[in-house]
This record gives C-alpha cells, sequence and structure tokens, in this order.
C-alpha cells in the first residue's frame, strides 16, 4: 500500500542525512543523561511544591482560627464565652450597676459602669459587653455612683478627657456650700495649699455671687416640670435664648453650652403603666440611672432589637438615632436620671410629632388603617419641647 506520507517522511529524512551527519552514539547517550536528570529534578520540584502547598494550607487552617480567637480578645469585638456561652443583645443597652464592683476610698465609695482598656477589670461577660457597646459607638458618656459617708471627703481631683455632671439625691448642703466657692488668687491645681486639709474641713470662704455659683449648680427639682401623656420631665439644659429659663438657669444654660462635651441632664418620671413613647434623638446618646420603680425598654436599632426589664441601680444606654421607649411597670412610679451626650439644645423625634407631622392620609396608607383613627392620637404639651 502506497503511503505518501510515509514516503515524503522518509525523503526528508533522507535529504537532511545528507546535509548532516547523525549525532554520534555517546553524544547521543550523553544527551539523554542530561534528559533524565532534567526530568528527575521537574519531578522532585512538583512534589516538594505540592506537599508545601498541603503543609501551608493545614497552617492556614489552624491560624485562622487561633486569630480570630485572639481578634475577639485584642479589639474587643465580642466577651470572652466561657463554654461557648453566649451573651443576650440586651447587655448593650443595659448594665445591672447595683450588681457591680463596689470600689472603696478612704471618704465612700464608688461603682461605674464604663469602658475599660484592660478586658480582665470586667466582672462579667454581660459587663463587658456594656462596656464595649458605649465605646464602640463613641459615647464618649461613663456612669456612676459615688457615696460620700458622714463626714466623709471625696478629695481633691480633675479630669484630663471629661467634664463631670452629678446629680445629688441626698441633699446635704446643696448650693449653700457652693455659694462658699471662690475663685484663687492662684491656679490651685498647680499649687495646693499646704493647710488644703485644714481648709476643707473648715471652710470659712466669703460667699460667691450669683454668676459664679449658677455656673456650676442647677436646681433641678425646684425646675419647671415639663408633662407628657405619660409622665413628667424635669430639665437641666442649654436652651437657644433661654427661652422658658429663670436667671439663674440661664446662668448654666450658658456655661453649659461654653464648653465641649458637655451633657445635658433631665429627671424623667413615668406614672404607673404610663408610657415614655417611641422617639430618637438626632444629635446625643442618652444614658439614664433607674432611682426608683421598674419599668421595660424596647431598643430599635438597624440590625438590632431588644426589650428587657429595668429596676432599681440599673443603667441604659441609646445611641444617637436609636428608636426607644421605656414604660413603667409596677404600681408605683418610675424614676429616672437622663444624661445626653450634647450641651447644645437636644434635637428628638418623638412618635407622637411623627404622626401629627404626616398627613393623614399617608398614614392611613402605611399602616392600613382608615384615615379617621390618626386623628385621634393625643398631642403632648408644646411646652415639652425637643
Amino acid at each position: 500500500m502506497d503511503n505518501q506520507a510515509f514516503e515524503m517522511h522518509g525523503e526528508s529524512i533522507q535529504s537532511s542525512s545528507r546535509e548532516k551527519e547523525w549525532p554520534k552514539k555517546e553524544e547521543r547517550k550523553g544527551s539523554w543523561s542530561l534528559m533524565k536528570v532534567f526530568l528527575v529534578c521537574l519531578l522532585a520540584c512538583v512534589i516538594t511544591t505540592a506537599i508545601g502547598v498541603l503543609v501551608l494550607s493545614l497552617v492556614y487552617v489552624n491560624n485562622t482560627a487561633f486569630i480570630k480567637e485572639v481578634g475577639v480578645q485584642d479589639e474587643a469585638a465580642s466577651s470572652p464565652k466561657p463554654g461557648d456561652k453566649s451573651v443576650d443583645i440586651k447587655f448593650q443597652f443595659l448594665n445591672h450597676l447595683g450588681k457591680s464592683k463596689v470600689h472603696n476610698y478612704p471618704g465612700g465609695e464608688i461603682q461605674w459602669a464604663r469602658f475599660r482598656k484592660d478586658v480582665n477589670e470586667y466582672q462579667s461577660d454581660e459587663e463587658m459587653e456594656f462596656g464595649k457597646s458605649i465605646n464602640n459607638r463613641r459615647s464618649k458618656m461613663t456612669f456612676g455612683t459615688l457615696r460620700i459617708k458622714s463626714k466623709g471627703l471625696r478629695a481633691p481631683h480633675w479630669h484630663f478627657n471629661a467634664n463631670e455632671h452629678g446629680y445629688l439625691l441626698q441633699p446635704q448642703g446643696g448650693v449653700n456650700f457652693i455659694r462658699t466657692f471662690k475663685k484663687q488668687a492662684e491656679d490651685q491645681a498647680v499649687n495646693l495649699p499646704a493647710n488644703l486639709d485644714e481648709l476643707v474641713q473648715n471652710a470659712t470662704y466669703v460667699q460667691s455671687p450669683d454668676n459664679l455659683v449658677w455656673q456650676y449648680f442647677y436646681n433641678l427639682k425646684g425646675s419647671a416640670e415639663y408633662p407628657f401623656p405619660g409622665g413628667i420631665f424635669q430639665w437641666a439644659r442649654y436652651r437657644k435664648n433661654g427661652t422658658g429659663l429663670n436667671e439663674t438657669e440661664k446662668i448654666f444654660s450658658e456655661s453649659l453650652n461654653k464648653h465641649e462635651n458637655t451633657l445635658t441632664l433631665a429627671t424623667l418620671r413615668i406614672s404607673s403603666n404610663g408610657l415614655g413613647q417611641p422617639h430618637f434623638h438626632f444629635n446625643a446618646n442618652e444614658m439614664g440611672y433607674v432611682i426608683s420603680g421598674c419599668g421595660q425598654v424596647g431598643v430599635i436599632l438597624s440590625g438590632v432589637t431588644a426589650n428587657f426589664n429595668i429596676g432599681i441601680g440599673d443603667v441604659i444606654f441609646f445611641p444617637v438615632g436609636t428608636q426607644h421607649f421605656i414604660k413603667s411597670v409596677c404600681d408605683e412610679d418610675l424614676f429616672l436620671i437622663l444624661a445626653y451626650s450634647t450641651g447644645n439644645q437636644l434635637e428628638t423625634l418623638r412618635m407622637n410629632d411623627y404622626f401629627h407631622g404626616t398627613a393623614d392620609h399617608i398614614l392611613a396608607q402605611l399602616f392600613f388603617k382608615k384615615q379617621a383613627e390618626f386623628k385621634k392620637f393625643p398631642k403632648a404639651a408644646k411646652k415639652l419641647g425637643k
């Protein structure tokens, strides 16, 4: 059988053999030996690479788990969970301050609801969850209770990175003691007098004028009451143009607004089974402390919803822009002291304002209700403000 392809191939071989002689046998043998060495080396490299990739994969898997564990501790992304214990989401907004560690000093004791850099200083996973929450949301707020023993002394001190506001639950002297303060001839923060203890125990300072006293003192209990359908507010805050404030309150208001990172304070009394309607604040975080009574709190934040009960000694936290409500669930009134992280006028949107500021026919379509039903919503007193 004729095979032209074979014949052509043969001719080409013969032709090329005429032009160039075949390599000698020794040369061909040497070339094949080099090829075998090359193939062996290539095979060794492939095997080594495969083993290396396998080892790295195993190391990566193990290290990923380790990194996650370390990341939890270093970044404080979530609290340690002994035995894989999960922490209830409510503790992002709730701190049982009355159950926290008591820090003693010679004149009394302090309890704290705050962020701590050293996680070992937290007493529980729940306490750490609250500390992380107020820090991660940049609340710039810390809450504490201070008890000074009879005739005890809270030593003179100052804070480098914070303003301090206090609410006196058991007044002893009040404004009359504050009136004994006066501006010193020298900067006493640096040049402390040698007889400091005697000066504190036997204060005989000349009474200070009102414009100095009321920069640091506010008679919150004696201030105007601002009722709403569920209870009463009283405020120690800045108001533009001094609206609704008496002369001494205006002094405090202006002093408050002059300093950065100051607070607005308020007391909130919710009648038995009353409700502080859902609302949120545009320009402030909020923190509260339960003085008496018991209640229920609801919080709605992006991706987070929580409902929980509160009682005496509890601290609650609402990040800026968080919708929340507080309801009294006891036979007695629920009474709280509240703090807002602004020295400016507080900006608040209440559900009541939302409903009355939106056309009835729009609300009817949104909530699938009859238009007439939205005319029944009660309006809060105008002097409540925002």
